[in-house]
């Protein structure tokens, strides 16, 4: 089996924007390569898990979002970076009704877990959301980082929550 680097999207790859969708609109997120190459050499699969719920309300489609991710692939991949997959979650609640695969529910780690023989006990996810953490819990990880480039936010059930990416780097490597 394989350990896993689940990753959150929009707030830990890409600065968050509301419904990004566009490739010209994409900054990444300082640390991001360092980050998915410290956990690669590690032999961590590297696994995206993203809400998209801009797709329910129809603010874009899923071929935007297509085009999108394999631009996004290919920037990891210029930097000598694998992401196994990205999976991702078109529904909302009160457009499309409830889902399995909606964070915090865990279908996208599920799914992957199944297809690409995760370890998700010793696999870890990093959000900038609760309810990410949350996901990777009810997943069965035992580790997960929150990130909050802002420090406002004080409590989680977080393994750990950190201000820039590095400091992951840095409590992994202890």
């Amino acid at each position: 089996m394989h350990k896993a680097l689940f990753l959150d999207r929009d707030g830990v790859i890409n600065v968050e924007k509301n419904y990004l969708h566009k490739i010209e609109d994409v900054e990444f997120v300082e640390g991001i390569f360092d980050l998915c190459k410290y956990f690669q050499e590690k032999k961590y699969k590297i696994i995206v898990v993203t809400n998209q719920s801009g797709i329910a309300r129809q603010y874009y489609n899923e071929n935007d979002l297509e085009k999108l991710s394999l631009w996004m692939v290919e920037q990891f991949k210029e930097q000598g970076i694998e992401i196994v997959q990205i999976y991702y979650c078109p529904h909302h609640p009160d457009i499309s009704g409830e889902c399995d695969c909606r964070k915090p529910n865990p279908g996208m780690l599920l799914q992957a877990a199944e297809e690409h023989d995760i370890d998700l006990k010793n696999s870890i996810m990093i959000g900038d959301k609760e309810r990410d953490i949350e996901a990777g819990f009810n997943a069965g990880l035992q580790t997960a980082y929150l990130f909050d480039e802002s420090k406002k936010i004080k409590t989680s059930k977080a393994t750990e929550i950190v201000s820039t990416l590095k400091e992951i780097i840095d409590v992994d490597s202890q």
